[in-house]
C-alpha cells in the first residue's frame, strides 16, 4: 500500500542517500518499494541525491511514473552522507525513519525485522554479516569500530551499517555535523533513546564504485571522534526533583 500525494498520515520513511548512483538507484528503489508495499504500512521513500554528477536524478524523474511513493531532493552540490542524511530526515514524514544506502549493499528484506524491534526499542541498528568487502575495508572498519567504542565508552558493533529504524522523534532532536552520520546510535544514545543491534545481510556491490577509503575516512573519523567525546562529556543532564506550578 503506498501513500497517496495528499495524505500526510505517512507511518514509515525510507530515507536513501545518493550520490553518483545511476547505475543502482532504479534497482534499489524498487526493490525496497516492493518489500515496504507488503507490509500494509502507508510509507513513503525519500532518496536524497547528494549533488551528484550523473543521471542520478534523470532516473528518479522517470521513476516516479511507476513508483508513487517516491520522493526525491536533489543538493546542488556534493555535500557528504550526514548532510543528506539530515535532509532525509527534515523531509521524512513517518512516525519511523528507515535509512540504508543506495549502492544495493542492504537488503531491503531486512527491513521487517527491523520493524519487528521496534516495539521494544527506539533504535535498531543492524550489524553486517559475512561482509562482502575487501580485507582492507574490513580490517579498517574492526578498528575503527574498537577506538570508537573504547573513546566513547560504547558497545555499538558495527556503526558503518546505514541499515536502521529510528523512531522519528529521536532523530529529530539531534543536531548533525559534518562526518556524524558514524556517530548516529551514539548521538541518540544522548537524547535518551534505547538502542539495540540485529544481524543484517550485507551484498557485494556490483554497480558503481566504492566512495569510501582509508584516506577519507580515517583522519576525519578521529577529528569527528574527539568531538563526540566532547559532546558527551559536556551534554546537560538534570533530573527533577520537586516542582511547583
Amino acid at each position: 500500500m503506498s501513500f497517496m500525494a495528499n495524505d500526510s498520515r505517512i507511518e514509515l520513511s525510507l530515507v536513501i542517500p545518493a550520490y553518483n548512483e545511476e547505475q543502482s538507484i532504479e534497482s534499489c528503489v524498487r526493490e525496497a518499494d516492493g518489500v515496504l508495499a507488503r507490509l500494509g504500512k502507508r510509507y513513503e521513500i525519500v532518496v536524497v541525491d547528494d549533488g551528484s554528477t550523473d543521471g542520478t536524478f534523470e532516473r528518479l524523474r522517470a521513476l516516479k511514473k511507476d513508483v508513487s511513493a517516491l520522493r526525491a531532493v536533489r543538493f546542488a552540490r556534493n555535500r557528504g552522507q550526514t548532510t543528506a542524511m539530515a535532509a532525509g530526515f527534515e523531509h521524512a514524514r513517518g512516525e519511523i525513519v528507515v535509512t540504508m544506502d543506495a549502492d544495493m549493499q542492504n537488503d531491503p528484506a531486512d527491513i521487517p525485522r527491523l520493524l519487528e524491534k521496534m516495539d521494544e526499542w527506539d533504535v535498531v541498528c543492524g550489524v553486517r554479516e559475512g561482509r562482502r568487502d575487501t580485507f582492507v575495508r574490513k580490517a579498517s572498519s574492526a578498528i575503527a569500530n574498537s577506538v570508537r567504542n573504547r573513546l566513547t565508552h560504547e558497545s555499538i558493533r558495527d556503526v558503518g551499517c546505514t541499515l536502521r529504524a529510528c523512531r522519528a522523534r529521536h532523530v529529530r532532536r539531534i543536531k548533525l555535523f559534518e562526518g556524524m552520520h558514524r556517530f548516529l546510535p551514539t548521538l541518540l544514545k544522548l537524547e535518551g533513546a534505547r538502542v539495540v543491534e540485529i544481524p543484517v545481510s550485507h551484498r557485494p556491490r556490483t554497480k558503481g564504485v566504492n566512495k569510501y577509503g582509508i584516506g577519507n575516512r580515517l583522519f576525519k573519523g578521529l577529528r569527528d571522534l574527539f568531538a563526540v567525546r566532547w559532546m558527551q562529556s559536556r551534554y546537560v543532564k538534570y533530573e527533577v526533583k520537586e516542582e511547583i506550578e
